[in-house]
């Protein structure tokens, strides 16, 4: 297989680093990008790899064009679009959620994975040989909510939508796309789930999480499927966490 080039969104931290990470080692030429140059550049030294780090607000359509032209300018072509970049936002109730934290929810989870898709979605079409194929971070709350979770939620069931479309659109020009719902992966922003969240009966308590190594094997499962052949939507869970049956 000819070495092939991975955009990795929010590249920094937690399943997108170990996603990069996971991709450099099967030989992946990756572009990392995110907010902040620091974490991007510990990943790429943590790949051994000489990938290119491009700082990138997700939610600015200028710098989402300039994360792409850069991308393909320097490597020719795209493959892959790991759209990951997202936030929790804060867990509050309901009636207390501002107006700036829905819309900051809304802009990096849902607007921020639209002009990613889209940018990566013109140069697949594009390029030649044609095609590519772009991976939606989604959620468990793609599915069912968490308490006090209505802006992430929202978002994370809208992705599904977009992951939808993206397949439909996408058909004529070989462009697959898939969508990955992760459940208590083991990060940085899961860490309070050892210490304890809320749960539907309005308990607080501790959930299990499982490695998110596991998580970037089955991205790179998905990736690496020739683009007859695709993952429409995969669920990884902790085996042990409160996700199937009643809360």
């Amino acid at each position: 297989m000819p070495q092939q080039t991975a955009v990795v969104t929010g590249a920094g931290t937690g399943v997108g680093r170990a996603v990069a990470l996971e991709l450099a080692a099967a030989g992946w030429r990756l572009a990392l990008a995110g907010r902040r140059a620091e974490p991007l550049h510990e990943t790429a030294a943590l790949t051994g790899r000489a990938a290119a780090v491009i700082p990138t607000d997700v939610t600015d359509p200028a710098a989402v064009d300039a994360l792409f032209a850069e991308v393909a300018e320097r490597f020719g072509r795209i493959d892959l679009l790991f759209n990951n970049a997202g936030t929790f936002g804060a867990p509050v109730p309901l009636e207390e959620l501002s107006y700036q934290d829905w819309r900051a929810v809304v802009d990096l989870n849902l607007t921020g994975a639209f002009l990613c898709a889209q940018a990566a979605f013109r140069q697949m079409k594009g390029q030649l040989p044609q095609g590519g194929r772009i991976i939606n971070n989604g959620s468990i709350s793609a599915h069912v909510p968490r308490p006090q979770s209505i802006a992430y939620t929202a978002t994370k069931h809208a992705v599904t939508g977009l992951t939808k479309s993206l397949s439909l659109d996408g058909r004529p020009y070989r462009i697959a796309c898939g969508q990955i719902d992760i459940g208590n992966a083991a990060t940085d922003m899961t860490a309070s789930m050892s210490l304890g969240v809320r749960q539907a009966d309005g308990r607080i308590a501790p959930e299990p999480t499982m490695d998110v190594a596991d998580v970037a094997r089955t991205v790179r499962h998905m990736a690496e499927l020739p683009l007859e052949a695709n993952i429409q939507f995969a669920t990884v869970l902790a085996t042990t966490m409160p996700y199937i049956g009643r809360g």
